[in-house]
């Protein structure tokens, strides 16, 4: 079974006792720091992931455009 099929069947109930795991262990007053963070480290990785896109087109046309030429 993948991973995704088995976040796919997480029902109403479940995630109202995953809410309440975290909030006893990490805390309601870290909840809000945590979720900053995750959000930080995701603008991060998207930017890190367009700069290595855009740094691969570069390469790409740079040996199209020496294939051309040679």
């Amino acid at each position: 079974m993948t991973p995704v099929a088995l976040f796919g069947r997480i029902n109403p109930e479940e995630l109202i006792l995953l809410a309440l795991l975290i909030l006893l262990l990490f805390g309601a007053k870290r909840i809000p720091d945590l979720a900053r963070s995750l959000g930080r480290s995701i603008g991060e990785f998207k930017k890190g992931r367009e700069e290595g896109e855009r740094d691969a087109k570069e390469v790409a046309a740079k040996k199209q455009a020496d294939a051309k030429g040679a």
